[in-house]
């Protein structure tokens, strides 16, 4: 029989509490089917071993672990409706039946009642598998008969049952593998004291936002090292049982879960996750400490488990203003969602003072509102507002006086105005502030958390990349033959996948051009309506519309492209789980990136900008260009983000908390209900299978959503100051709803490790330059603060008074293009309209002298911007260190330890080959 790969030739260990478990799996492979009737454990029971409380033909039944058969599975699996359990401890259902042995991991089969070809060949995989990880040493024992759903009334079809097995890993597997994996655990508490600094202080301070040290004690800081079974005694252990956490023994379960083969003719079929696509098991999941809620007051009664803990000291509506229990979420989920809610946490925290910053400068234009001249001139109909409007479509649309623009030049304002720049400038500093002090925070985890050089030092070839890599290489570190991915094999696999994301690209533009091409329709259409009031709201209409079928559009293509980007990725056939995470990372927001802004970026850098003069329009597949109001197009880029924005966030939560929570009710109804009618208990490895299954690349839509949430707050800041207060919002309701989530909602995920945030960090990095680029050309080209500024310098004497007249240029209807005067207009006989732009008076129309000024003046201005704030950015990441001083002591002092317990051993093991050399050399004389 064949053993998982990677593992080919190893033997039992020694002190295996069930050293005879291998050579029953070697004798089962080279004799005939068997078919698993009872407990199939790796660990064979005695009948002692059996509940007392259970009745003679039960225990029978569980005393028969596996039975020979000629054909597979044909024994039955457990009686149609048997009494109801009995009582016992609140936490029996952690562990097997001996009370003792803590289950780590739950396999889920259907046992179909329909037998047939496929259903035997999903039993012969599930055979070789679990003989298999019996051979790999774990202990696996059914579960009693499953009794819910109960038995099907008479006239029914029967139902397929659901088998569970439960599994084990005694300490040999555990101490062995945490060799393999290198995991480091505790040889002596932390000895250096913290340095003494104003932090320390004000942690002294009462602090409403801590958590409670009653339930959620600080925990204590070892030194740790790399666990070697031959050095036991030199690490900190109470006992054997407790010296692994949960999370560390579900990591060890899941490795070799992921690569114990089930057919031994194939070394490409491998893996539960295989297992699971194919039908063979139903799911595999490790199992929840138990009910995440109680009836009983966590004062009085203290919590029933570290869930229940977890709920409610984090995930409970109660606690949003409080810190996060990292260590306790840590060491619950693992490390990788750890650092995923200690990053969305530090993230929610910064945007504290943006959102205190945006909401200053929003309020700050709406107290000086009344004082802006430029409001003040359009608004007034009598004095410019009365100025005549050339018509914002062909024929149909009548001329319109400016006063009409007044609504818009109010709401332009708040968004507009001198605070924005100097908010704009803060944003720029403030992404990069957030990246250089979060590469602080991680770093300090990344030591506490025992993560430094897991990547390098802990992290496995991933079993695909094993499988399936068609070349062969001698390790430059090893010296052993490992498997390789050539370049000429490479080369091809990349570019399908450059190919086939350069296509979804173009697909998205194809999008948004399809909106851009509404959005000119819909306007002219509400134009031509005759209606005074629509026309003067078409621009707000059109741009809520096409902002909605934006983001519908986006959620749509999102969805396709998330399934190619999976194909892709795993045709490049990457060689770590993290190669393969940030690759499918990079692909996923390349696309988003491009999903989310590109309406933005048209509304701020395309729209308006080439819409040419009435006597030359500029058109889009023969319709005229759309237009910016006569006060600018900063309204409509801050309605598409505001929406766009807001839209998402309500939609992913909806979908994200919603979904799970509908269908966990459906699916766990009829066990709730035959568990009040007495019918069963409702085990616990029951409810988890009944929820919902984060899936392989759970996290990656809590990132994906966050970091396209961080681009709007940057990238386009200065168009919609509110966006990081919405944001901030946001992310207090998304902790709680993704901590109920991850605790009541979701199958409890395996503990994976991770060193880092992986590719979010350097696409945080590259969002945060980019925003300083586009903070930049929207505040020059996009708003009105260089123009102003230059008629104030120039003409305004200081002030805006006359500027709408100076921006505003002159156009004689005689000159109208074919087609494009209004017909019957309303305004009788017109001599000269205006239009928004910097045009001489006369045809050709050509553009004046205040326009080249003033765009000299904007890309001189976008010069000085990106140099002044980059130097500054770059000033800041070079003062700020990545690793505090105090923990590259403490790194320094764990090497000096490591360094000093590998010389003790030497010099021991010396002492003892001295001592034999000289035995010997007695026993010769």
């Amino acid at each position: 029989m064949s053993n998982p790969i990677g593992f080919e030739g190893v033997e039992p260990a020694a002190n295996d509490p069930s050293p005879d478990l291998h050579e029953q799996a070697r004798k089962l492979s080279e004799g005939p089917v068997y078919a698993i009737t009872g407990v199939t454990g790796g660990a064979y029971h005695d009948e002692e071993d059996i509940d007392p409380d259970v009745d003679g033909a039960e225990k029978n039944a569980n005393a028969s672990e596996i039975e020979l058969s000629d054909n597979i599975e044909k024994q039955p699996l457990h009686a149609a409706s048997p009494a109801k359990k009995p009582e016992g401890k609140k936490d029996e259902d952690q562990f097997l039946k001996d009370g003792k042995s803590k289950i780590d991991y739950v396999m889920v089969y259907k046992n179909e009642t329909k037998e047939g070809e496929d259903e035997a060949k999903r039993a012969k995989r599930r055979k070789e598998f679990f003989a298999n990880l019996k051979e790999e040493g774990l202990i696996l024992e059914q579960a009693d008969p499953d009794t819910i759903p109960a038995a099907t009334e008479e006239g029914e079809e029967e139902e397929d049952k659901n088998t569970f097995i439960k599994v084990h890993a005694p300490w040999s597997v555990l101490s062995r593998y945490a060799e393999e994996m290198k995991i480091k655990m505790p040889i002596k508490e932390n000895d250096i004291d913290e340095p003494t600094t104003i932090w320390t202080f004000l942690r002294k301070v009462p602090n409403p936002f801590a958590l409670s040290t009653e339930f959620v004690p600080q925990e204590t800081n070892y030194f740790t090292l790399a666990f070697v079974r031959s050095r036991e005694d030199e690490f900190i252990m109470e006992s054997r049982d407790t010296f692994f956490s949960g999370t560390t023994r579900s990591r060890i379960v899941h490795e070799i879960l992921e690569k114990a083969r089930y057919d031994p003719d194939d070394k490409t079929k491998f893996g539960y996750d295989h297992m699971v696509a194919n039908g063979s098991l139903a799911a595999c999941f490790p199992l929840h400490d138990g009910d995440w809620h109680s009836d009983q007051s966590l004062l009085t009664h203290g919590p029933l488990n570290d869930r229940h803990l977890l709920y409610e000291e984090w995930a409970s509506p109660k606690k949003f203003y409080k810190q996060q229990p990292l260590n306790l979420i840590r060491s619950y989920f693992g490390d990788k969602i750890g650092l995923y809610f200690s990053w969305l946490g530090y993230y929610t925290i910064m945007l504290t003072y943006a959102a205190i910053f945006g909401v200053v400068t929003f309020l700050l234009g709406c107290i000086t509102l009344g004082s802006s001249v430029k409001v003040q001139e359009i608004c007034n109909e009598e004095g410019v507002g009365s100025l005549v409007m050339c018509p914002l479509c062909n024929e149909r649309c009548d001329y319109w006086h400016l006063s009409s623009s007044c609504f818009y030049s109010k709401l332009t304002y708040l968004f507009d105005n001198w605070a924005t720049v100097i908010f704009a400038i803060f944003m720029s500093l403030w992404a990069t502030m957030f990246c250089e002090f979060w590469k602080r925070r991680e770093n300090t985890l990344q030591y506490e958390w025992d993560l430094f050089g897991f990547e390098d030092n802990e992290e496995n070839v991933r079993p695909e990349f094993e499988a399936k890599a068609p070349d062969k290489r001698i390790s430059p570190i090893t010296k052993l033959s490992e498997p390789y991915l050539a370049l000429r094999t490479k080369f091809p696999r990349i570019a399908a996948s450059i190919m086939s994301i350069l296509f979804m690209i173009l697909l998205v533009v194809a999008a948004v051009i399809s909106v851009i091409i509404y959005r000119i329709a819909i306007k002219v259409a509400l134009a031509r309506t005759g209606s005074e009031f629509v026309s003067s709201m078409s621009s707000i209409v059109t741009s809520v519309t096409a902002s909605f079928i934006s983001v519908i559009l986006i959620m749509i293509l999102q969805n396709v492209y998330e399934r190619i980007a999976v194909w892709l990725t795993d045709l490049e056939l990457h060689r770590t789980e993290t190669e393969y995470e940030d690759s499918f990372v990079f692909k996923m927001y390349l696309f988003a990136f491009v999903n989310y802004y590109s309406t933005s970026f048209y509304i701020a850098f395309l729209k308006g900008k080439i819409p040419g003069n009435p006597s030359d329009y500029g058109k889009i597949f023969g319709l005229r260009q759309e237009e910016c109001d006569a006060s600018g197009c900063m309204q409509e880029l801050f309605i598409n983000i505001a929406i766009t924005m807001c839209g998402k966030q309500f939609f992913n939560n909806f979908m994200e908390l919603g979904t799970p929570v509908i269908l966990n009710c459906i699916r766990s109804y009829k066990g709730r209900q035959e568990e009040k009618k007495g019918r069963g208990k409702y085990e616990q490895w029951e409810k988890d299978l009944d929820l919902a299954d984060i899936g392989p690349r759970g996290l990656f839509k809590e990132y994906l959503e966050m970091v396209v949430q961080f681009g709007f707050t940057t990238i386009f800041v200065c168009a919609f100051p509110l966006a990081p207060f919405f944001a901030l919002l946001n992310n207090l309701i998304e902790i709680r709803l993704d901590a109920f989530k991850f605790i009541s909602q979701l199958r409890r995920p395996y503990a994976a490790r991770a060193q880092d945030i992986g590719a979010w960090y350097a696409i945080l990095v590259g969002i945060g330059n980019l925003s300083v680029l586009t903070n930049a050309l929207v505040l020059a080209f996009t708003s009105e603060f260089i123009p102003q500024a230059v008629y104030k310098r120039r003409g305004g004497n200081g002030t805006l008074a006359g500027y709408m007249d100076f921006s505003l240029s002159h156009f004689n209807p005689e000159d109208f293009e074919e087609g494009s005067a209004p017909i019957d207009s309303e305004f009788g006989n017109i001599t000269d309209c205006r239009y928004r732009g910097f045009y001489e008076s006369t045809a050709p129309y050509n553009y004046n002298y205040d326009n080249w000024v003033i765009l000299t003046w904007k890309l001189f201005f976008v010069l000085i911007y990106e140099h002044v704030i980059y130097l500054i950015k770059f000033a800041l990441a070079y003062m700020i260190p990545d690793v505090p001083d105090f923990v590259r002591d403490q790194i320094r002092r764990e090497n000096y330890l490591a360094q000093q317990a590998l010389h003790e051993a030497t010099l021991q093991r010396a002492l003892r080959d001295d001592q034999d050399d000289r035995k010997g050399g007695a026993s010769n004389a």
